[in-house]
């Protein structure tokens, strides 16, 4: 996979909807419905990831923070300004 840095997330689990809320300590937070057990919450990261960016989810990993709420991922293709930057709704960080 080649990817150009990883980007900090805070992840939300068991909310009433999956939506980007904005920043906290320079990571992207995220609410998602699914409960943090069995990596559910994992596996709707990526998908959630993978749509507002238009891809498929197997370019999404999870490079760190696993059993954590804050997590690291890294987007095949991606560089982690232009992750940040699709996440929160802001134009190219060119």
């Amino acid at each position: 996979m080649t990817t150009s840095g990883s980007i900090a997330l805070w992840i939300q689990p068991r909310s009433r909807r999956n939506e980007v809320v904005g920043l906290r300590d320079n990571a992207v937070v995220i609410r998602l419905t699914a409960p943090p057990v069995e990596g559910a919450a994992n596996e709707a990261l990526r998908r959630f990831v993978a749509e507002r960016l238009g891809i498929a989810a197997s370019r999404v990993a999870l490079v760190r923070g696993q059993s954590s709420r804050r997590k690291w991922i890294a987007v095949e293709g991606f560089t982690a300004d232009e992750v940040r930057c699709a996440l929160l709704g802001l134009s190219d960080p060119q």
